[in-house]
């Protein structure tokens, strides 16, 4: 006989989902990354400069390359996976230059998702730190 996990409790956690949108993220396949995501998945981002709301995965895998997508140099500084109440957490920090703006220095971006997920995710409710230079590199 087997073990198996309560009703209420999957046997494997959505974890999964969540690592491999941090991965598609790191190599910027953003075709990776929309395959993370149900067709009609939401998003509402804290960013500055306020709330973003997407609905279904083009819209939000757009929205994720518009920032990161223009990149010519791109760094993964940190990237975790967990579980915060029921939901995957997923974080991660990236350095890049240039910035959407055209910003030429380095800087330094940390966002913190929150995703409700099975085997695709559902929704993500994302808080970004913003766009801040990186003292290591000056400009």
């Amino acid at each position: 006989m087997t073990a198996s996990a309560p009703p209420d409790h999957p046997a494997t956690p959505p974890w999964s989902v969540g690592g491999l949108l941090l991965e598609a993220l790191a190599v910027r396949d953003f075709k990776r990354m929309a395959d993370c995501f149900t067709p009609a998945a939401t998003m509402r981002a804290l960013i500055p400069p306020g709330l973003s709301e997407c609905e279904g995965a083009p819209q939000i895998v757009d929205s994720i390359r518009g920032w990161f997508g223009g990149a010519e140099e791109f760094e993964v500084l940190d990237g975790t996976v967990g579980e915060v109440g029921g939901r995957v957490h997923v974080s991660w920090r990236l350095r890049m230059r240039p910035t959407p703006w055209g910003d030429d220095s380095w800087h330094v971006i940390e966002q913190q998702a929150y995703l409700r997920a099975g085997q695709r995710i559902d929704s993500i409710d994302l808080l970004c730190s913003g766009f801040q230079p990186d003292p290591r590199n000056p400009s």
